[in-house]
């Protein structure tokens, strides 16, 4: 099974989410992989896969040196389009595929992780939204408390609406929110309520506080 973790934007807190969900899966039995889509902003190795490793509890997979949890990883840290083009370079989406179904295929459950929000594009003329919907994969969506999150989470549920997307789940992560309890406390409550209008039957998780990650 596949799922394509996203969220509201950038620090939207996707790798966390990603790290904490492999780990409760491998805590439930399962076998589970994390795939990053496209890895801005490092050189080699990605920062984002050696994290969901450390929340996890495991070292590197196999896969990982094999090139299949991080197929691109450029250095620039903006969309992976422009990263990809600075780089001289294009996402060749065939690869994707191939990488999330070889790790399909070897696993239970693989989390694919996403660069920035949804509409971050991917390579010219296609948004990341697009690309995960086109497969046919599941939304983990990320959502926070912090100021302005209300609109861009209603405007991210739009957009996933009108494609007809299947979201799965929707994690609730307090963490950017801390510093204003008042506005945390009811940004998390309209958001429940709105979700649960856009997206019926999907999952509402929240995200622990969780140290040292």
């Amino acid at each position: 099974m596949i799922r394509f973790v996203s969220g509201i934007d950038t620090d939207a807190g996707k790798s966390i989410a990603t790290g904490w969900l492999a780990r409760t899966g491998l805590d439930a039995g399962r076998r589970v992989a994390t795939l990053k889509l496209a890895q801005t902003g490092n050189v080699g190795a990605s920062e984002d896969i050696a994290r969901h490793r450390a929340m996890m509890g495991v070292g590197p997979l196999p896969e990982d040196a094999e090139g299949l949890t991080a197929p691109y990883i450029f250095p620039h840290p903006c969309s992976p389009d422009l990263a990809a083009r600075l780089a001289g370079t294009e996402i060749d989406l065939a690869r994707l595929k191939a990488c999330a179904e070889a790790l399909d295929a070897r696993y239970d459950e693989v989390l694919v992780e996403g660069a920035g929000g949804l509409m971050v594009p991917l390579r010219e003329g296609l948004l990341t939204v697009d690309f995960a919907v086109a497969q046919g994969w599941p939304f983990v969506f990320v959502l926070h408390g912090a100021l302005g999150s209300v609109n861009h989470a209603l405007l991210s549920f739009e957009a996933l609406a009108r494609r007809g997307a299947k979201v799965d789940t929707l994690v609730y992560n307090a963490w950017p929110g801390r510093k204003d309890p008042i506005i945390d406390a009811d940004t998390r409550r309209l958001l429940r309520a709105e979700a649960a209008k856009a997206f019926p039957g999907a999952a509402w998780l929240e995200l622990p506080i969780l140290e040292g990650v």
